[in-house]
């Protein structure tokens, strides 16, 4: 008796496992009754900021975005042509699958006014360099774009900023301003307020950065290491 149950069992084992197996014949594209869904993937090429001079044209660098391996088309949200205006456009690169799921990218694009581009002082400064703020113990570092304009990486010197960057700008002499910009790494318009540049030694950069409410209305204090 205990033989013929034994081998019931494996009978009825040997038909379960037969079953199971016949369950991996998925149809393409599905497992069992659910839809395999593939997301995109998007990357811009080139750098994340870059700067031209107001009435040149613009070639973007593109992005590269695949579903699956393979290459799709994409779509950005602003056009650059040699007629925008002055000012710090946001550009967004967006791929979609066919069920509606999306990637995105973005890059910052600065079209710098001829009169920042072409004043004496905004080609002969360079504020470039990486400055303390003493109160948090946080580094910024200034990057020079072009003639006048600078990337400023971590401009609230606080350990949550890094790696996020803003647009100043120096017109004339040793002037600084943040314009208003809406910031992709923020996910806000920001600005700055009572700026100012002293060249030191050593230099001492001051302002207010403005994204309430998260960075408050305090000077902040950097100094130029």
């Amino acid at each position: 008796m205990k033989i013929a149950s034994i081998g019931l069992s494996l009978l009825l084992l040997a038909g379960l496992f037969s079953c199971n197996k016949e369950d991996f014949n998925y149809a393409e594209g599905t497992v069992g009754r659910s839809k395999v869904v593939n997301f995109p993937l998007i990357s811009i090429k080139g750098t994340k900021i870059l700067a031209i001079q107001q009435g040149n044209a613009y070639t973007d660098p593109g992005a590269t975005a695949t579903i699956n391996g393979a290459t799709v088309t994409y779509r950005t949200s602003t056009t650059i042509t040699s007629s925008t205006a002055p000012g710090i456009y946001p550009i967004t690169y967006t791929a979609t699958n066919s069920d509606g799921f999306s990637a995105t990218d973005f890059r910052i694009v600065v079209v710098v006014s001829n009169t920042i581009w072409n004043n004496a002082d905004a080609n002969a400064n360079d504020f470039s360099g990486v400055y303390l703020r003493a109160a948090t113990g946080v580094t910024s570092t200034w990057t020079k774009l072009a003639p006048g304009t600078y990337a400023v990486e971590n401009p609230g010197g606080a350990s949550v900023g890094a790696g996020f960057s803003v647009i100043v700008q120096n017109a004339s002499g040793t002037s600084i301003r943040m314009p208003v910009q809406s910031s992709p790494f923020f996910g806000a318009t920001i600005s700055g307020s009572s700026e100012t540049y002293s060249p030191g030694p050593p230099a001492q950069v001051t302002w207010v950065f403005n994204d309430p409410p998260a960075y408050g209305t305090s000077v902040r204090i950097f100094v130029k290491q």
